[in-house]
């Protein structure tokens, strides 16, 4: 199974299915911006990771084995 570089290097499959999960998906998206040290987006994501970046994310998961990057600062 390949590494993805999103989740802290899960596995895609893994990636996948935590992603369809509401709560985790929003919980590592959040850790994962913040273990970047990309302390704007990882905020964003908190405020507003439950709504359409959880959409985003997962669809973007599945396609890319990524998750959405708006910010990179």
């Amino acid at each position: 199974m390949a590494k993805s570089k999103d989740y802290f290097g899960m596995g895609r499959l893994l990636s996948i299915i935590l992603a369809i999960i509401p709560i985790t998906s929003c919980i590592l998206g959040v850790l994962t911006r913040f273990n970047e040290k990309k302390i704007v987006a990882g905020l964003l994501r908190l405020f507003l990771g439950w709504n359409i970046i959880y959409i985003l994310d997962l669809i973007l998961m599945i396609v890319n084995g990524s998750i959405l990057r708006i910010l990179n600062f």
